[in-house]
């Protein structure tokens, strides 16, 4: 087992717990125990959490140990189950080393289902403590899950429209909003299911299936309300910035919004992916870059992580790369409007010009965006200098853009005035886009396409007015460490430590935590964890277990122990585990015990 204390080993996912109730339509429960276990986790900063999409890939998939943490990019696994009968559940769980596929820690709950939260914050905060003795300090809070309704009935509603949400069409979207209702009717202050049913009204209105206004309306509604219940959901942040950015044309309120979803949860990918997206915009590729590993370290398997990812390589202007990126994200979803969107323009910059034209032609007829191919075709023949249909298409993007919804063949008519050298047209419409709030003005100014005109100073100048530099040093994240001690309470601490381990002895009990030697040294656990990395260089399995072997070396060569065999002293010495022990051994001696005693 690998117990040392790189920064790369505090990682983990959380695999779908299994259904052991005789009914499969608990399965919804099942799946939310582990989605809620995930977000617990997730608010530890120093621990990384791979994202819901990622674990639940390998739900109900006979894979290997070892190839799921070799592709989530982990070192330790959380598998378990959850069976459900009537006010009764049972919830097991076990931690497992990734790389040697071993269950280093297991426990069974069995509770009352008016106690699920509380076996949750007790399963979240457990695993906590077992993953920082393993791999060194990291800081968790003293609960990580709090009840957000007193109603079982109204969690097993919000529960179900999470489930039916996350199959992500517009029939089951709309099927998760009557269940989010239902937990709302039985509790109307319950503030995670308001921003499921906001997160169900803006998906909705994205993709027209129900007015634009009345969907993100809603969502604001919605929103603004859960967070003056709690104001501490990242999902809500998130929503806000969402909503600053495409119905305010308000860069400065989503870049806050999206930050305070991040430091809230650094294990938000959707935040992670929207302050990537945010940065790229504003010409901060380094800073994009950042917030995009977060993004693939946390979930590696998403298809819109990957798309993210395709994005920033095209406003990179990096193109063949986007290209290839963008074709693997269409390999896994050939209806991915997004991608088909954005490849368009990769292959205009390629000058790909009369492929793009036909480009929508080839694809069904249910993904074509109307908007997006006459934009795409007068961008096309324009670049392609065709004079014989320049003047039609153009004319007809002109024609969309003054119709009902208009705003995205709107958009295409900057990045054509842009694409051709016309400044005073694009500078024109930028103005005019200002003045009305164009919810897509954001997304289109430092396109690729229109750097002809970014040499104009006028293109600086708006630039500095859509996305300010004072908010970047404003809200530059910083990386220094808390630290937990002074230094004399840290000399202080070591000494007692030190006077507790040999008087007391307390590594001898196979039992120890953490936890539970924090409170004999009369110290918070984080504290505790923060002395032992940073007074004595080692994580709490590495501290005990050194004493451990010590005893075990004194007691095997004593006489008396003769007729005791290797594993009998080593558990009197305080392992609970023979793996455990082999290692540690082999780690402080450079012997195997056998090799020991033979000396």
């Amino acid at each position: 087992m690998n117990f040392g204390t790189n920064t790369s080993d505090k990682t983990i996912a959380v695999l779908p717990f299994v259904n052991m109730s005789v009914s499969e339509e608990n399965e919804y429960f099942s799946d939310g125990i582990t989605e809620e276990i995930i977000n617990a986790l997730a608010k530890i900063g120093g621990l990384k959490v791979t994202s819901r999409t990622s674990a639940f890939y390998f739900k109900g998939k006979n894979i290997p140990i070892r190839e799921i943490g070799k592709e989530l990019g982990v070192s330790t696994l959380l598998e378990g189950s959850v069976r459900l009968s009537g006010n009764a559940i049972r919830i097991t769980a076990q931690l497992i080393d990734a790389a040697e596929d071993f269950h280093f820690w297991s426990e069974t709950w069995d509770r009352e289902l008016d106690n699920v939260f509380q076996v949750q914050d007790e399963i979240s905060l457990l695993i906590a403590e077992r993953l920082r003795e393993h791999f060194g300090h990291f800081e968790v809070q003293d609960h990580l899950v709090e009840a957000s309704t007193e109603s079982v009935d109204a969690y097993k509603f919000y529960l179900k429209g999470r489930q039916t949400y996350n199959k992500w069409n517009p029939e089951d979207v709309k099927k998760s909003m009557a269940f989010y209702q239902q937990a709302l009717e039985i509790d109307p202050n319950h503030a995670e299911s308001m921003v499921g049913l906001a997160d169900a009204y803006s998906f909705l209105a994205t993709i027209a299936a129900i007015p634009y206004e009345e969907g993100w309306g809603k969502c604001a509604e919605l929103t603004n309300k859960a967070l003056s219940i709690d104001n501490k959901l990242p999902d809500a942040y998130y929503q806000l910035a969402n909503l600053a950015f495409f119905t305010k044309c308000n860069y400065r309120e989503a870049f806050e919004h999206a930050s305070k979803a991040v430091n809230l949860s650094p294990n938000h990918v959707e935040s992670q992916q929207f302050m990537a997206f945010l940065y790229i915009l504003a010409g901060k590729k380094v800073e994009a870059r950042d917030h995009l590993k977060n993004a693939l370290s946390i979930d590696p398997l998403s298809q819109e992580t990957q798309f993210h990812n395709g994005y920033i390589e095209y406003m990179s202007e990096n193109y063949d790369a986007s290209l290839q990126q963008l074709d693997a994200c269409l390999e896994v979803n050939p209806m991915n409007i997004p991608v088909h969107v954005v490849k368009t323009l990769c292959l205009l910059k390629l000058g790909r010009f009369d492929e793009t034209i036909n480009y929508f032609d080839a694809l069904p007829s249910e993904i074509v965006l109307i908007d997006e191919k006459a934009g795409c075709q007068a961008l096309g023949y324009a670049l392609k200098e065709d004079e014989t249909n320049i003047e039609k298409s153009e004319k007809l993007l002109i024609e969309r853009a003054n119709g009902a919804d208009g705003f995205t063949a709107d958009s295409y008519r900057f990045l054509l005035a842009g694409a051709m050298g016309r400044n005073d047209d694009a500078f024109a419409w930028v103005e005019g886009a200002m003045k009305m709030g164009s919810p897509l003005l954001l997304l289109r100014y430092s396109d690729p396409l229109v750097n002809p005109i970014k040499s104009d100073p006028r293109f600086a100048k708006f630039h500095q007015q859509l996305f300010p530099e004072d908010l970047f040093g404003s809200l530059k994240e910083t990386s220094k460490k808390n630290v937990l001690l002074d230094e004399a309470a840290v000399a202080s601490f070591k000494t007692r430590l030190q006077q507790l381990i040999e008087t007391e002895k307390p590594y001898l009990n196979p039992d120890l935590s953490l936890r539970s030697l924090a409170g004999q040294l009369g110290i918070h656990s984080n504290q505790l964890s923060w002395l032992l990395n940073n007074g004595f260089g080692k994580n709490f399995n590495e501290f005990i277990n050194h004493y451990r072997i010590e005893a075990f070396k004194k007691m095997a060569k004593d006489p008396e122990s003769a007729q005791l065999t290797i594993m009998s002293i080593a558990y009197d010495c305080g392992f609970n585990s023979k793996t455990v022990f082999n290692t540690y051994f082999k780690r402080e001696t450079g012997l195997t015990p056998k090799q020991f005693l033979k000396g």
